[in-house]
């Protein structure tokens, strides 16, 4: 005999007429709704746990079934807790076992080299945006290839794989859990282009461009990488090398001239001819010079650099710190980067980099910040601000404990890249380089030079340019420096 078909009612929590199979709170209880109040734990007043409040006390409290001598609906049929929905069981017990089954080796447990990750996913802050990304990903399929033996756990793994958002967040989640040794994805394809490069060239100068691509640029970045201070502007200078060294390289093979007999004329004439291109020799100039694999003395021709265009006034910029103060519609990121680029002169590179130790509490429980060498008191509200950033860990964050970031990506163990920020910035109006000029400008004008290199990781150079632009200079400081310590 069929069950009697229940008529809509209308729910007493929605007011819309559906069919409702259960009550909370004594009233009738659609199924949207009562989904919304099993995920909706709260602590309850009579308990104190965190429990579905779906029935009422002797005080007339919402509070939980416990405290009520109600039936326990909501717990967990494993564990009984009722704060992580999913289904008649927990989202932590279902991702147990799921995790379990995902990551072992066939009639073993979980494997050995994959125990990193089942660690760090079964403690995520909230195991249902995991339970999704088991769900809706191609990624845990090759983590259960590779805990069955069918991949191997490698980096040449990966290089075998299709390139793809998949693979290659599969692949940054094992680094940054210690599965794999680290990795720069954009480093490492430098060296199928270069490969290609090479196939093209003769001989000779295939291998003079080994040499200067594997032991200068390649190993250059290489210590860049694992000091952290690789960016993508470094990466692209160093393609761009290598591609303007290969046409040159083949510019000179048409001519006939090998590369060690390459004298200041070709260097004039391939500069006349290829102008945009012939910057970008530099560097291999100066090691080809090193390595005596040409005559010394040559140079490109060099267009005089002048001063730093400061188009931004004073005005401006602060409207720009006002904006971003105040303007909680902007992404709380962007508004922390963009003050410190407008009050202190960092370039979005250092501060897409900067990690949470450089922020630091002082005994007055100010908020103190070293971009260099010497920490910089905050101002309010921006100390506010960077508190508040503080407990934002990005979107990859269950994978980057303890998370060191100040400015934490979307890439398991990577910080947020610069043009995240530049084009939001640029959005509300705020060119990046122009905001930067005009605070140098103007702190140049106010600190002494040798604070400021200090404070603000400047070179001796690049210090006393802004001091000269800004009408300042050593001498300056000096004769400061002799009257305040007379007083």
């Amino acid at each position: 005999m069929s069950p009697p078909r229940r008529e809509p009612v209308t729910c007493g929590h929605c007011g819309q007429q559906q069919k409702c199979s259960r009550t909370v709170l004594e009233q009738p209880v659609c199924q949207v709704c009562q989904l919304r109040f099993a995920r909706g734990a709260k602590p309850c007043p009579g308990c104190g746990a965190t429990k579905v409040l779906a029935f009422y006390d002797t005080q007339r409290r919402p509070a939980c079934a416990g405290c009520t001598g109600n039936p326990a609906i909501y717990a967990c049929d494993q564990c009984g807790r009722e704060d992580s929905h999913w289904g008649l069981r927990c989202a932590p017990c279902v991702l147990t076992e799921r995790l379990t089954a995902l990551l072992s080796q066939p009639g073993a447990g979980i494997h050995p080299g994959l125990q990193p990750i089942f660690d760090v996913l079964i403690s995520g802050p909230r195991p249902q945006t995991t339970l999704y990304w088991l769900d809706r990903s191609t990624g845990p399929g090759t983590l259960a290839a590779m805990a069955r033996g069918e991949v191997e756990i490698s980096h040449a793994a990966f290089q075998a794989m299709p390139v793809n958002k998949t693979n290659t967040y599969l692949r940054d989640l094992l680094a940054a859990v210690g599965v794999l040794p680290p990795f720069h994805a954009e480093f490492e394809r430098i060296i199928p282009r270069l490969n290609e490069l090479l196939a093209a060239l003769p001989a000779e100068q295939s291998d003079i461009l080994t040499r200067f691509a594997r032991w200068h640029l390649m190993r250059r970045m290489r210590h860049q990488e694992q000091a952290g201070t690789l960016t993508h502007g470094s990466i692209s200078a160093a393609r761009a090398t290598l591609v303007a060294t290969t046409r040159f390289m083949h510019w000179q093979t048409r001519r006939r001239r090998p590369i060690h007999a390459t004298t200041q004329d070709d260097l004039d004439r391939y500069s006349q001819a290829h102008r945009s291109q012939a910057v970008a020799l530099a560097p291999f100039l100066a090691w080809a010079e090193n390595a005596g694999t040409i005559t010394p003395g040559l140079s490109l021709p060099t267009n005089r650099t002048g001063q730093p265009a400061v188009t931004l006034s004073n005005h401006d910029r602060w409207a720009q710190v006002d904006l971003l103060l105040h303007d909680d519609t902007i992404r709380l990121h962007t508004r922390v980067a963009g003050l410190f680029l407008l009050l202190y002169a960092q370039p979005l590179a250092r501060i897409c980099r900067m990690r949470t130790a450089q922020v630091r509490e002082n005994t007055d429980r100010r908020l103190t910040v070293t971009f260099d060498t010497f920490p910089v008191e905050l101002p309010e509200p921006l100390d506010q601000l960077v508190c508040e950033q503080l407990t934002r860990r990005g979107q990859a964050s269950y994978v980057s404990r303890p998370d060191y970031w100040l400015f934490p990506g979307g890439i398991p163990g990577k910080h947020l890249v610069t043009e995240n920020i530049r084009t939001q910035l640029a959005e509300r109006g705020i060119q990046p380089r122009a905001a930067r000029n005009a605070a140098m400008f103007q702190l140049a004008a106010e600190i002494p030079t040798p604070i400021l290199a200090d404070i603000l990781g400047l070179g001796a150079t690049t210090a006393t340019s802004w001091a000269a632009l800004a009408s300042r200079d050593w001498s300056q400081y000096t004769a400061q420096r002799a009257n305040l310590t007379s007083l």
